[in-house]
This record gives C-alpha cells, sequence and structure tokens, in this order.
C-alpha cells in the first residue's frame, strides 16, 4: 500500500503525459505515440521507466480499447519477471486494472502468462551462428512460475469467466513429446498447479496431461525400451572394460568405487526418459492431493478417484497395449481398499453391460484380471468375491449359449467370455497359493466349487482362445490340485489347429496365432526407473518357477490330504518377473513365457513352411 500510494520515481523520457499521448494519437497525431512504443520496447528499459509507464497505464486504462491492442501487446511483452519486487507487483497491478476495465484483452493476457510456464530458451551465438539452443537454468524459475500463478489468481479474481477461455489456450501451448525432459516437466507441473486455485478445471487438464502421456506411452513399446537399456548397459560395460584396462591404477580404483553414474536414474530410450519424468510428477500430484498434513484425506480422494476414473474410461480402457499410463488408476486405488473394490466393481459393470461394444468388454476384463492378480493390497477375501462374481457370470454365459446355435468357438461372437475366462485363469495363477493357504481342505472346496471343468469342457472351448501361457501354467495348477484335467482339450486343440500359410519374398510361412483376443496384461512389470520406486513396494511380481515347483506341479496332490499337512508348492512365494517357464505334464513338453510376458499384443509366431 505504502508503495502504491507514494509518488513514482522520476526517469528520463520523451513526450507528454500518457493520457496527452492517447489522446493526440485519436486525433491523428501518431508521433508521439510512436516514441512511446519505442520507449517500451527498448530491450534495455531500466525498472525505473518501467514502473513509471505502468502507474500511468494503470490509471489510463479506460483508453486501450481494441484499437490499441498493438500497444497492448508491448506492454504484454515487457520483461516484467526476471525484475525487481517493485516492477513484478506494480505489473500485477496493471495486469488487473486491464482485465476488469477492458475484458476484450484477456486472451492476451492469459496467453502471455501461459507463455512463462516452461523455461526461456537461452540461445549463444558465435559468429552469427547459433551454437547453443536450450533451457535456461536460472535458479529463480521457481520463484517465476510462482508469480506466474499470482498473475493468473489475480486475473481470475477479477475476470470470472477466465477459466472457459484459459483452457483452449493450455492445450494450444503444450509442448511437443520432442521437447526437452525439463520444458515438458515444468509444463505439466504448472498445469497440475493451476487445478488447486481453478478446480473446475482439473478434470480438463488431467485429460489433457493423461491424454499427452498416453501419447507418449504407445509411441515407446516395451520392447524398444528394453531394446534401449540393453544396448546402453552393453556400451557402459565396454567402456568400463576399456578404462579398466588403460588406468589400472589403485588411485583411480578408489576414484571410481566413489563416482556414482548419474545415467543411472536416466532411461536410455529418450521418449521413455520423458515419460518416466512426467509420470513421477503425476504419482506426486496425487499423493499430494489426498494427503492432507500426511494423513488420508478422504473427500479429496474420492473427488480425484471420480476425476481420474473419468479419464480412465474417456482415454485409457478405448487404448489398446499401453503399458504404463494406467498405473494412475493401480497407484490411487492402493491408498484406500474402497478405492480398489469400487474400481473393480466399474470395471465389473463394463464387462457385463451387453450395450457396450465388445472390445471395452473384453478390455474390461483384462484390466480385471491383471489388477486382482499384481495389486498386493487387494485382500484374499476380495479376490475371491471377484472370483465367484467372474465364475458365476461365465456359468450364466454357458447356460444361455452351449446349447444354442451360437454354441461354438468364435472370438467374434464371445469376445467378453473368453476375456472373463483368462482373467479368471490369470488371477487363479497368481493367487492360488493365497486361496489355499492356511487351510487346504477349505481352499480346495472353494475352488472346487467353481467348477472349472464346466468352463473347460464347454462348446465354446476356451482353452483355445486364451494366451498359450495362461493356459499352460492354469492347466498344469489345476491338474495338481484335481480341480480340472485340461491336457486332452489341449492337444485336441492343437491337432485341430489350421495353420495360415502366407508367401513373402523369403518363402511361404506358417502363421500361428498365438492370441486371438489380441489381449494384453496392463499392469504387465513397470520398468521406467523412476517412478517404478512408487509403484514396486505394492506390486506383486512373477517369480520364475523352479525346477521343484516345475516338479510338484506335475505330481497331482492325494485325496484325503490333511488340512493341517504342508504342500511344498504351497511354501513358495506368490507368483516375479518374465521368464521361460517349462511344463511337463505327461507328453505335453512346451516352453511357454509366463504370463507376464505377454506384454501388449504378443507377436505371432511364424515358422518355416517345409515345401
Amino acid at each position: 500500500d505504502e508503495f502504491i500510494s507514494s509518488p513514482p520515481r522520476k526517469t528520463v523520457r520523451f513526450g507528454g503525459t500518457l493520457t496527452e499521448i492517447l489522446l493526440k494519437y485519436e486525433k491523428g497525431d501518431t508521433t508521439d505515440f510512436e516514441l512511446l512504443k519505442h520507449q517500451l520496447s527498448d530491450p534495455d528499459i531500466k525498472d525505473a521507466q518501467i514502473i513509471n509507464w505502468l502507474h500511468e497505464f494503470r490509471a489510463s486504462v479506460a483508453y486501450l480499447t481494441k484499437e490499441l491492442e498493438q500497444l497492448v501487446n508491448i506492454l504484454l511483452k515487457l520483461p516484467w519477471l526476471r525484475r525487481s519486487r517493485e516492477v513484478v507487483e506494480e505489473y500485477l497491478g496493471f495486469l488487473g486494472n486491464l482485465v476488469s476495465a477492458q475484458t476484450v484483452h484477456l486472451r492476451p493476457c492469459l496467453r502471455m502468462i501461459v507463455s512463462h510456464f516452461v523455461p526461456p530458451r537461452i540461445t549463444i551465438r558465435e559468429d552469427d551462428v547459433d551454437i547453443s539452443d536450450s533451457d535456461d537454468d536460472d535458479e529463480n524459475i521457481s520463484e517465476n512460475f510462482d508469480t506466474c500463478h499470482r498473475a493468473l489468481q489475480t486475473v481470475a479474481r477479477y475476470v470470472p469467466s477466465t477459466p472457459q477461455f484459459l483452457m483452449p489456450i493450455l492445450v494450444e501451448f503444450f509442448p511437443f513429446i520432442n521437447k526437452s525432459e525439463r520444458t515438458l516437466e515444468c509444463y505439466v507441473h504448472n498445469l497440475l498447479r493451476v487445478t488447486v486455485y481453478l478446480p473446475t478445471l482439473r478434470l480438463q487438464i488431467l485429460e489433457l496431461i493423461i491424454e499427452k502421456l498416453l501419447k507418449l506411452d504407445v509411441s515407446t513399446p516395451q520392447q524398444d525400451i528394453e531394446d534401449a537399456e540393453e544396448t546402453a548397459n552393453n556400451c557402459a560395460s565396454e567402456e568400463k572394460s576399456t578404462e579398466e584396462g588403460l588406468f589400472d591404477m589403485e588411485e583411480d580404483e578408489d576414484r571410481k568405487g566413489n563416482k556414482v553414474s548419474p545415467s543411472i536414474e536416466r532411461m536410455a530410450h529418450p521418449l521413455a526418459e520423458r515419460l518416466d519424468i512426467l509420470m513421477t510428477i503425476l504419482f506426486s500430484y496425487i499423493k499430494d492431493v489426498c494427503h492432507v498434513d500426511g494423513k488420508l484425506d478422504i473427500s479429496n480422494t474420492k473427488d480425484l478417484y471420480r476425476d481420474l476414473v473419468s479419464v480412465f474410461d474417456k482415454l485409457i480402457l478405448p487404448t489398446h497395449a499401453s503399458c504404463h499410463v494406467q498405473y494412475f488408476m493401480f497407484y490411487i486405488c492402493s491408498f484406500k481398499l474402497g478405492l480398489a473394490e469400487a474400481f473393480l466393481d466399474h470395471l465389473w459393470k463394463k464387462l457385463q453391460d451387453p450395450n457396450n461394444p465388445s472390445v471395452i468388454r473384453q478390455t474390461a476384463g483384462s484390466y480385471i484380471g491383471s489388477f486382482l492378480a499384481r495389486a498386493k493390497f487387494i485382500p484374499v477375501v476380495t479376490v475371491k468375491a471377484c472370483l465367484d462374481l467372474l465364475v458365476n457370470w461365465l456359468h450364466k454365459y454357458i447356460d444361455n449359449q452351449d446349447t444354442g446355435a451360437n454354441a461354438y468357438c468364435d472370438v467374434a461372437l464371445h469376445g467378453p467370455f473368453y476375456s472373463t475366462c483368462q482373467a479368471v485363469f490369470y488371477t487363479l495363477i497368481f493367487r492360488h497359493k493365497q486361496l489355499l493357504d492356511g487351510n487346504l481342505r477349505k481352499g480346495l472346496s472353494y475352488l472346487q466349487s467353481l467348477n472349472f471343468e464346466r468352463i473347460v469342457m464347454c462348446q465354446l472351448n476356451p482353452l483355445k482362445i486364451c494366451i498359450p501361457s495362461v493356459v499352460n501354467l492354469f492347466a498344469a495348477i489345476t491338474r495338481k490340485y484335481q480341480l480340472v484335467f485340461c491336457y486332452t482339450i489341449i492337444e485336441r486343440n492343437n491337432r485341430q489347429f489350421i495353420p495360415v500359410v502366407r508367401s513373402g519374398t523369403g518363402g511361404d510361412l506358417v502363421q500361428t496365432c498365438t492370441n486371438p483376443l489380441d489381449s494384453f496384461f496392463p499392469f504387465d512389470p513397470y520398468i521406467l526407473k523412476r517412478s517404478k520406486k512408487t509403484i514396486d513396494p505394492m506390486y506383486q511380481f512373477w517369480e520364475e518357477l523352479s525346477a521343484e515347483d516345475l516338479e510338484n506341479l506335475k505330481k497331482p496332490i492325494k485325496k484325503g490330504t490333511s488340512e493341517d499337512e504342508d504342500d511344498d508348492f504351497l511354501k513358495g512365494e506368490t507368483p516375479q518377473n518374465d521368464g521361460v517357464v517349462e511344463i511337463a505334464p505327461n507328453s505335453y513338453e512346451s516352453n511357454t513365457r509366463s504370463p507376464v510376458s505377454s506384454i501388449g499384443s504378443p507377436a505371432d509366431c511364424y515358422v518355416p513352411y517345409p515345401l
């Protein structure tokens, strides 16, 4: 208040007062007006000059109509952010006066503020050639962002309709994915800050961010990320061996021992690196919104959950084979069991609703199976409740379809049924030990009550459609506990399978489609280095089966086993990580990858056709 009421300091300037200059301009005398524009555009303009001019402009905003848009644009380009506190405060006051008196300038003001949501670019020239163009690492950048948000709040306070004009500008200014990590990081961080004081925009801003993350995700298949990491590791190993060969000295060894490689946290794939940074920011935002003073705030969490589910339905569910972005639902559901159950219920309604497109129903089934299998925070009682729902639905489906005209194996007709079968099989593979833990007889009684035999033996033949790795492990587990013997059907399916011959430049090939459902497991292992630290503690990894476990899978348990008798197979950890699992029941020797390996759509198997 003292600053605003005190007279401005005298500075060197040309022309009359601002009011006189603007009145002359209206009468056609543009000399002083052009001089004014020149002074305001001077790159060496001093703080005192800026304060003096802004003070006059604040008193003359009534003159700044649409006709003076060019002058307003010059004012909006003033370098106010990196100036003294007095300049910043005067400029914020000017913005408030301008938008309240002349709302026609609202959009340019918003565009100016949003343009400062990313670090300025610093270009270094040498002999008229740009040799560097990078983000400015100014230590005051955080303070500048704070000031931008103050400016935006000032404008929103004077113009209540600001949010509806702001959102298209936020979309327009979102950096391209090939921009630097720092640029994307700052912009997304600032977008999320906007949701704190403009909560009506939260859903739209989350949609915008997750849509961009999804584009990054589908542009970086998991195999590409793993290949890039492997290549980087090989290069690092070669460099290390060369270095050790050249500098095999004690002091060098000490130096190397103390050195921490800066690349440990970085992803080798550039797009994966961007995605990793942005997912870390999103996880931090979810945690901060849902927790107040370190404690879970139920109201905030429910509100955010609703927004995220809405985004999930609109963007994630219709997107095939995304690898990482969907984990925002996994993360928020870990805060409270009620959220996980609400998410499962939401997916269940999607799955059983015949009005939904078949592909959406199938994807919902994939999410249910993957979520039940992978989320450590889901207790066995919830797993059993979900299995009851899914299996009962399967039996009703069989009741309705198994004797009609459509009672034959066809993905196009029965896609949701097969997806649900695969979800049940997949869940059993990961959770069977927990289901049987403690009381073997009671656990077996529960699994027998699910009547897997009827599902497996029905005319719709789900074992023919589900992914072979899932089928093989399910068959081994159900055989061990004498729930159902699947191998006769698997052998029959293999005999009935008709390969498709394709001719190409390399000769004729036999195409074996191992994934007719084109299904995927959305919560397969998360491999982004920084953000995986958030997910790993609550994530159930697959453990590669030991030789002893494989041997145990071949041996059925004896009927009449005491409920107190421990089974060797039950002592192991619950299903970690991709790996080749060899299961050899009877004559069915098959090397298959574990279910967690089926990232996206497993590639078709091409076998040279013998001529």
